[in-house]
């Protein structure tokens, strides 16, 4: 008779095999955005060059030792505009993220302390606002300005702000159950004493996480308007817009204006990405240690 029993089960580890463990994506990411850091702190002040030299002898000329990167069709460096251009990327999705998570947690935290008709006429207009594509609204709101660094942040903050409040809100409804916040309510707080001194500061790790997640995607809002003529003026280095105007050499076969800025946006928001997904999974041990088969 045949042996028709199956053969014992094995029970593997998350971030057995080929699986990067979140020790190893948060020391890629370390590291990239460590290179990253001193380009933009040190290349700047050690060329002691003008980025917007323009030397038409120079120009187009492909990568070599003296120009890494190669020059743009005015014969500026191109290495020195891609760090000036990744230093205003990284201000704008910095300032974005901070202004958006700002305002999704106070929001987030207003909707779900106060409960009730607030709760829902808030997250009803986040629903509605969260139906409209960040893009088409970011390209809607700076329409209404002239193109600068302020109109792009603002965009971007006005368009990230709902993912932040649905989460703030969830965390605050969570926290709203702890035996704390019922001591605390019971003694006769006020909703204001409890959500400032008990449900706000809980959900800070939450809304710190969701600032770190929301930088890359605030760089790449602001490259996508730029590249379209409508975020910073194209006499002002960003990555959107060096690739925007490297894009004309590329039918002559000068590849170098458009690649370059291009892998250094995809690095910058990879390692900003994969340093906040590590983050996010040193913080919660549960899913570390869950088993698969």
């Amino acid at each position: 008779m045949a042996d028709t029993s199956r053969p014992p089960v094995r029970w593997r580890r998350h971030g057995s095999g080929r699986r990067a463990t979140p020790a190893l994506r948060l020391r890629a990411s370390a590291a990239v955005l460590t290179v990253i850091a001193l380009a933009v702190l040190l290349v700047p002040p050690l060329a002691q060059l003008d980025q917007q030299a323009v030397d038409l002898s120079a120009k187009l000329l492909p990568p070599s030792p003296h120009h890494p990167f190669g020059t743009d069709d005015v014969g500026r460096d191109l290495l020195l505009r891609c760090v000036y251009g990744l230093r205003v990327s990284l201000l704008v999705g910095l300032v974005a993220a901070l202004a958006a998570t700002v305002l999704g947690t106070a929001v987030g935290a207003a909707a779900g302390a106060l409960g009730g008709w607030t709760d829902r006429l808030v997250m009803r207009a986040v629903d509605a606002l969260s139906s409209i594509p960040h893009l088409l609204l970011g390209i809607f709101i700076v329409a209404l300005f002239r193109p600068g660094v302020w109109p792009v942040v603002v965009s971007v903050a006005l368009t990230h702000w709902l993912s932040t409040a649905r989460i703030v809100r969830a965390e605050v409804l969570s926290l709203r159950g702890r035996p704390y916040v019922d001591a605390a309510v019971s003694g006769g707080a006020s909703r204001w004493r409890v959500a400032v001194r008990h449900l706000v500061p809980g959900v800070l790790p939450q809304a710190g996480l969701a600032a770190v997640l929301m930088i890359p995607h605030a760089m790449w809002h602001e490259s996508a308007l730029s590249f379209l003529g409508l975020g910073l003026p194209a006499r002002q280095a960003s990555l959107g817009t060096l690739v925007q105007s490297g894009r004309g050499s590329l039918p002559a076969g000068d590849w170098w204006p458009t690649l370059f800025p291009g892998l250094l946006l995809i690095a910058a928001t990879l390692a900003l990405a994969g340093l906040a997904g590590a983050w996010r999974e040193r913080q919660n041990p549960r899913r570390r240690s869950e088993l698969t088969l």
